[in-house]
C-alpha cells in the first residue's frame, strides 16, 4: 500500500491541492490532525479529504474549533482564527470533525497528532521528549504532526541509543528493522515552520517499507488573499511567506 501522510493542513486548500497534485498515485490518505484552524478554507478542506479513502485523527485546532478546548489556551492570533473557524464550520464539517478519534492503531503504526503520551497537546521537539514517548506505544512506528516540522526520531533497541533524522534524506528511510523503532513527522501542509514555506508531506510505502518526505510549492498569495478577505490576523498571513 502507498499512503499519502499529511498533517496540519490548517484550512489551507491551495496547499492541500498542491500536495494532492504532487503526490502521484496513492491508495489512501493518513491525516495526522489539524485539518482546520489558522487558514481561510475550513469547510473546503474537510470536504476535500472526504473525496479519498482516508484515516484522520483529531488535532488541537480541530478541537478548538469544536469548542472542546478553551481558546484561552492559545495565543492571541490562534484564538482569533479559531473563534472565526467556529463560526464558519458547516454542520456537515462539524459532524465530521466531532467523529475524529485522538489515536488510530493500524498494523505496525500508531497515528496521533501530538504524541503517544498526550495525543492532542504535547509537542515532540527533541530527543529527550522522543525518548520518553517511546515508552508510551508498542508499535514499531508512531506517526505524529503538531510541530509543523518534518523530522524523525529513532531508537536503536540493541544499543538503547537515540538519534534524530532531519530531511532531506539522501534516500528514502528504510522501515521494518526489528532493532529500530521510530517516531516520524511529515511536517505541515498548510503552515510549515522549518524555514521552508513549501507544503510538506510524506509517502509511506508499506510494501517497500519506506518513508519519504516531499516538499511542493503552492500559491501562497492565494491563501493570503483569502485570509485578508476574512480579516484573519496579519501575522498569520505574513508567516506563510517565511515558513515560520
Amino acid at each position: 500500500m502507498r499512503y499519502l501522510v499529511i498533517s496540519d493542513i490548517h484550512a489551507n486548500l491551495a496547499a492541500f491541492d498542491a500536495v494532492l497534485n504532487d503526490a502521484g498515485s496513492f491508495d489512501a490518505i493518513w491525516c495526522l490532525g489539524d485539518l482546520v484552524g489558522y487558514g481561510p478554507d475550513p469547510n473546503e478542506c474537510v470536504a476535500r479529504i472526504q473525496e479519498f479513502d482516508h484515516l484522520c485523527i483529531a488535532g488541537n485546532h480541530d478541537w478548538a474549533a469544536l469548542g472542546k478546548l478553551d481558546l484561552n489556551q492559545f495565543n492571541h492570533d490562534a484564538r482569533v482564527a479559531n473563534a472565526w473557524t467556529r463560526e464558519q464550520l458547516s454542520p456537515i464539517a462539524r459532524a465530521y470533525l466531532e467523529a475524529r478519534p485522538t489515536r488510530i492503531e493500524r498494523d505496525d503504526f500508531l497515528l496521533v497528532h501530538g504524541s503517544p503520551r498526550e495525543p492532542i497537546w504535547e509537542y515532540i521537539l527533541d530527543l529527550e521528549q522522543a525518548a520518553i514517548n517511546f515508552e508510551h506505544f508498542e508499535e514499531p512506528v508512531c506517526l505524529v504532526g503538531h510541530t509543523h516540522i518534518p523530522i524523525g526520531f529513532v531508537v536503536d533497541l540493541e544499543l538503547q541509543d537515540y538519534y534524530r533524522l532531519v530531511p532531506p534524506y539522501p534516500e528514502p528511510l528504510r522501515l521494518g528493522n526489528p532493532k529500530m523503532r521510530m517516531i516520524l513527522n511529515p511536517g505541515s501542509v498548510g503552515q510549515p515552520r522549518d524555514g521552508d514555506p513549501r507544503a510538506s508531506y510524506a509517502i509511506l510505502d508499506t510494501d517497500a517499507k519506506t518513508w519519504e518526505v516531499h516538499r511542493v510549492e503552492y500559491p501562497v498569495e492565494v491563501t493570503q488573499e483569502r485570509m485578508r478577505a476574512h480579516g484573519l490576523p496579519h501575522r498569520l498571513i505574513e508567516r506563510l511567506w517565511l515558513g515560520r
